[in-house]
């Protein structure tokens, strides 16, 4: 019995986590999708509001508002298509996971890692790093 019972909680511990990894691959997928399309609003609702972001270029923008004027102003400048193609999703505990994907925007070639976090309002973007690979 007691190894039923084990294998039925390690069984609803896997389900699970693999519904929170969909839900952290559909917001990464949001998120490359409201760059796409520049609106306040809609990437605002995808940040925590102490959000950060370091960009490729040694900017940080610290805060949810810097993060979103940041972003807009980049996306309006950098105009080729846009992917971020999720490499791994780790959870560092329940609740926060750690996302690494290839980065590209037109010909720019990047690495970007993503701290998200649950809340009571679900899944959202604490930190993004952006990085150019060593060459």
């Amino acid at each position: 019995m007691k190894l039923i019972l084990s294998f039925a909680i390690l069984a609803a511990s896997l389900l699970a986590q693999s519904a929170d990894e969909a839900s952290v691959r559909e917001l990464v997928s949001k998120y490359v999708d409201a760059r796409d399309h520049p609106d306040a609003h809609a990437i605002e609702a995808l940040f925590t509001a102490d959000a950060d972001q370091l960009v490729s270029s040694g900017q940080w923008r610290k805060g949810r508002e810097a993060v979103v004027r940041g972003t807009i102003a980049s996306s309006q400048s950098e105009t080729g298509k846009r992917t971020i193609t999720v490499e791994t999703v780790r959870f560092l505990s329940p609740g926060l996971a750690l996302v690494d994907g290839r980065y590209e925007i037109g010909d720019r070639k990047m690495w970007t890692t993503l701290l998200i976090a649950h809340d009571k309002t679900g899944w959202r973007i604490s930190a993004i790093r952006n990085m150019l690979p060593a060459k």
